[in-house]
């Protein structure tokens, strides 16, 4: 087996919208800093996702380099930037009623632009300083606003394998921001590879396998337009990736826990220490 390494590292400060690629990256017990430690809720504290409002993926978060401020783009919109409020009003936020908890409120400054792109009430809450949610899986870790794991892990190998499918069937190949990965690995040369790790060495931090990504409808949206675009890769992933424990859901990545916080550079060495 080839020699894997780090091609891409992304993380999302605001769950559901655009990532943010980075060549170096800090890892916590709940993923990389910044990583969906922010989410927008509607009147309820219900989060909102893509699955609902694909345009989410048209608004672009950046975090400061000391974490204070966040800066946030839209098409037609004006840039905006804010405080982020790390510590002050709670409220009642909540994920897919499974977990119930609370987020930090960040003004209604940044409420009112928010709204103003989604045409639709919201609220961004930052996840509080007591926060303390638990993951499940083979190793279940710790998670703050991400669906339920820390890490997404993605292959460029089971892209590529997916694409020449998608290609048989006569349509477009798709790039990997689709499935919103926080780390993307080249080096295996079998697709789909992943599956199979159960501990690794990312650089400087250690990841264990929690459970295979089951997809939901996100991956049909262009991540660049912020618009559905077609039956792919889901159409395809049907074929092959069915998840039958998982109610016959598609999956494509890997969900990890951390198991040992550290630094991973683009380029750094993965060494798998046990297989399944």
């Amino acid at each position: 087996m080839g020699e894997a390494t780090v091609a891409g590292l992304v993380h999302y400060p605001v769950k559901g919208c655009a990532g943010v690629p980075v060549p170096v990256a800090t890892v916590t017990r709940t993923g990389i800093v910044h990583d969906r430690s922010m989410m927008l809720v509607d009147e309820q504290g219900v989060f909102l996702s893509q699955r609902v409002l694909p345009s989410m993926a048209v608004i672009r978060p950046t975090v400061s380099a000391d974490g204070s401020r966040i800066a946030l783009a839209a098409p037609g919109m004006d840039d905006a930037e804010f405080d982020i409020v790390r510590d002050g009003d709670r409220s009642q936020v909540s994920l897919f009623d499974k977990w119930f908890g609370v987020g930090i409120d960040q003004g209604d400054a940044v409420a009112k632009w928010a709204a103003a792109v989604l045409d639709r009430p919201c609220r961004l809450v930052h996840v509080p300083p007591e926060h303390d949610r638990d993951g499940w899986g083979e190793h279940p870790g710790k998670v703050g606003f991400a669906d339920a794991h820390a890490i997404l892990l993605t292959a460029q190998s089971s892209l590529d394998d997916l694409n020449r499918r998608i290609a048989v069937r006569g349509a477009a190949p798709i790039p990997m921001n689709r499935f919103r990965p926080n780390i993307i690995v080249t080096g295996w040369p079998d697709p789909f590879t992943e599956d199979r790790v159960r501990v690794a060495t990312v650089g400087g931090a250690e990841l264990g396998y929690a459970t295979r990504a089951v997809r939901c409808a996100v991956p049909t949206v262009d991540q660049e337009t912020g618009r559905r675009d077609g039956p792919e890769p889901t159409r395809t992933l049907a074929d092959f990736r069915r998840e039958p424990e998982f109610g016959g859901g598609v999956s494509f990545g890997m969900k990890a826990a951390v198991l040992g916080p550290g630094r991973i550079e683009v380029g750094d060495r993965i060494t798998v220490t046990r297989w399944g």
